[in-house]
Formats: C-alpha cells, sequence, structure tokens
C-alpha cells in the first residue's frame, strides 16, 4: 500500500489537482531524476534550460494572475512543489524563488510597466529572477539590513552585499531590498547593470543542485522607474517570503515521501538472515512511524492550502506548517537512511540527498527557531525577540 492511501490523500483533491501533480511528476520522472544524482555530486544545475521546460507545463508563478501565468489554487501549487521537491529541493527552490518570491514580488508591488515587461517571460522559463534580501549578518533579521538606496537626482544609487541568494548568477532581473530615507524598498536590478556583480558560492555540501550566489551593489545607478512602487516597509519582503514559505510546507512532504517510499521498496528486495528486511519488527516500526508523520504532515499541508484560496491563511498557521514538515521530513529522510544502511549513503539512492538538502531547507526562509519564536508570540502574545 502507499504511505499516502492510508490517509486518502487523493480524495481531498479535486481532478485538476490531480492531474497537475502527474504533470509536475511526469516532468520530473523524465527530466529530473535520470541526471540529478549527477548534478549534486558535480555541483551544477541547467537552470536556463530546466526553467523554460518548467514554463511549458505551467509552473513558474502558476498561482498568480495573468501575465501568462495559470492562476491556479493554492493547494495545485503546493502539489508541484511536492513533486519537485521529491525530485530534489535545488530544484523546487528554483521554482519557488521564480514565482513565489521575484515573480510574486513584481506581481504584487510592481507598476504596469514592470509587469509587462517582466512577468510574461518569467511565467514561460525565458527569464529567470532572483530575490536579494539575506545579507552576510542579517538572516533572521532582515530589518537590520545595511544595503542602501540613496536618491541622486531621479536616479537611485544602491550599495551593499546579499548572501545566499538562490538563482543568482544565472538570473536576468534581481529583486533587491534596500533601506532608503523612507524606510526599505524594491528595486528591479536587471543583470548587467554596472556596479552590480554576483559570485557563486561553492564548496557546499546542501543543495548542490541549484545556483547559489551573493550579490554586490556597488554604486548601482537606477532610474525612477526600477523601484517597485507598491512596496515600502519590511511588509514588502515578508510578504513575499510568506508565499515561499507555504511551498515548503508542501515540498518538504514530498522529500520526506521519496525517501518513504525508497526504504520501502529496498526494504521488501533487501535480504537480512535469510528474509525480507521488512518483514522484522523494528523495521516495520520505523516504516510505520515515518508514514504517519507524513500522512500528518500532508493534511495539515493540504488543510493549509485551503485556508490561503478562501483568503484565511495567517503568517503564524504558514509557520506551523514550516516548522513541524520540514522538521518530520529530516526525521524521516534519516531513518531511511538507517533501513538502507551502507547503501544509504550513496547517490546510487537519493535518500541522503534529501537529508543533507533538507538541512538548508530548515534554515532558510525563517529557521526552525525563529517558526518556533512565532508560534510562542502566538500562543502567548508576548514576543521574544523583536
Amino acid at each position: 500500500m502507499h504511505p499516502s492511501a492510508l490517509f486518502a490523500i487523493d480524495g481531498l483533491l479535486t481532478d485538476e489537482e490531480r492531474d497537475i501533480r502527474q504533470a509536475v511528476r511526469q516532468v520530473c520522472d523524465q527530466e529530473i531524476r535520470p541526471h540529478v544524482a549527477d548534478w549534486f555530486e558535480a555541483g551544477t544545475l541547467p537552470a536556463r534550460e530546466l526553467a523554460r521546460s518548467l514554463g511549458s507545463v505551467g509552473v513558474l508563478g502558476m498561482h498568480l494572475d495573468g501575465y501568462g501565468c495559470a492562476g491556479l489554487g493554492a493547494v495545485a501549487y503546493g502539489l508541484a512543489c511536492l513533486e519537485l521537491e521529491a525530485a530534489d529541493s535545488g530544484l523546487r527552490s528554483l521554482v519557488s524563488v521564480q514565482g513565489s518570491l521575484a515573480m510574486y514580488a513584481i506581481w504584487k508591488y510592481g507598476s504596469q510597466e514592470q509587469k509587462q515587461e517582466w512577468l510574461p517571460a518569467m511565467a514561460a522559463g525565458e527569464r529567470i529572477g532572483c530575490f536579494g534580501l539575506t545579507e552576510p549578518d542579517f538572516g533572521s533579521d532582515p530589518g537590520g539590513m545595511r544595503t542602501t538606496a540613496k536618491r541622486a537626482g531621479s536616479d537611485w544609487v544602491l550599495n551593499g552585499t546579499k548572501m545566499w541568494i538562490t538563482n543568482g548568477s544565472v538570473s536576468d532581473v534581481a529583486v533587491v531590498w534596500a533601506r532608503a530615507e523612507e524606510g526599505i524598498r524594491g528595486f528591479l536590478v536587471p543583470a548587467g547593470t554596472p556596479g552590480f556583480a554576483v559570485h557563486d558560492l561553492k564548496r557546499k555540501v546542501s543543495l548542490r543542485a541549484s545556483v547559489t550566489s551573493e550579490l554586490v551593489l556597488d554604486g548601482v545607478r537606477l532610474p525612477e522607474e526600477a523601484m517597485l512602487p507598491g512596496a515600502r516597509g519590511l511588509s514588502g519582503p515578508l510578504g513575499c517570503l510568506n508565499e515561499a514559505r507555504f511551498g515548503i510546507v508542501f515540498g518538504a512532504m514530498g522529500a520526506a515521501l521519496d525517501c518513504l517510499e525508497t526504504a520501502l521498496a529496498y526494504a521488501a528486495e533487501r535480504e537480512i538472515f535469510a528474509r525480507p528486511l521488512a518483514s522484522y519488527q523494528l523495521t516495520q516500526e520505523k516504516l510505520a512511524d515515518m508514514t504517519l508523520e507524513l500522512g500528518k504532515g500532508l493534511l495539515l499541508a493540504v488543510h493549509l492550502g485551503r485556508l490561503k484560496e478562501r483568503g484565511e491563511l495567517t503568517p503564524e498557521q504558514v509557520s506551523v506548517g514550516k516548522l513541524n514538515n520540514v522538521r518530520e521530513a529530516i526525521d524521516i529522510a534519516r531513518t531511511c537512511r538507517t533501513l538502507l544502511g551502507a547503501s544509504g549513503i550513496t547517490l546510487e539512492y537519493p535518500v541522503i540527498r534529501h537529508a543533507v538538502n533538507l538541512e538548508s531547507v530548515l534554515t532558510y526562509e525563517g529557521t526552525s527557531e525563529i517558526h518556533t519564536l512565532v508560534v510562542g508570540k502566538a500562543l502567548t502574545g508576548l514576543p521574544a525577540f523583536h
């Protein structure tokens, strides 16, 4: 029996949602899974080719309306994230940053001219975007950012550094957040703008099949129309992050599911003391416990998706979803690794790759500690951080 069948997950989905899930799974099976272990080992990703493939099936910005975007529901988007992360967290990161951070920022806060210029091409995967918020010294505390935007006549001049930026060196446009005199503002910085340099970060052990970069802005001069007119203050970038965190609630369960399916298949075939590994009580206890946590995480994800579709989802509820589902996904990946024994540490199986990738997912877009404190504040009314 498939693990999700015990929870009758498919009965909670529409025909359209199941079709979208299958379409994304097919792209992953054909174009990602045969190569992803090699990409991971080499520390590379053919991001532009993949963006065009994913754009052709409508995945990029699929939850946005207009401008070439599919305008689908939150659960459909979540299921796409689940299938993408079941292939690799780096792939889901590419899509999340493109659709829920860069495209969403332009869609939500941009001018009509900015939307028309960028969104159709980004939805098609012809152009790629990144999201420059995190700095070397300011991750969980974005309000302390040091990147500045100062007026120079009718232009803006940006100076600063952004760190851990997914899609950075393959992007055609960076959404960069900077501190202006009137507060935090967002700017669209096209690749190749004088003073704008991008450096890839190497020697990663996690998210190796993903482009991670440093953005350096040294006297970058931009016209007034490069600013996102609808975003003022930290609510702008934080609103984008909430969109991306929602995708992680589903995505983490995709990584967990891929690990569990791998472990089930391995345990059925691997013989220990002349019996299948799956026949032992300790093995079945591990499989049952992991399935329980996977099922609960999937139910939570679908529930949060329905709340989002009704416009009722709160940031605190997104924190609950990310905190629980990423934490449980890591636990499932580690337990599956034990079932595979020594085989579990090789890239012949996806388990160790998912396990180390999830260590990054646990940290980015709100660490587990920050989401714990968000939930704590919701429960007590007392903030434990500024």
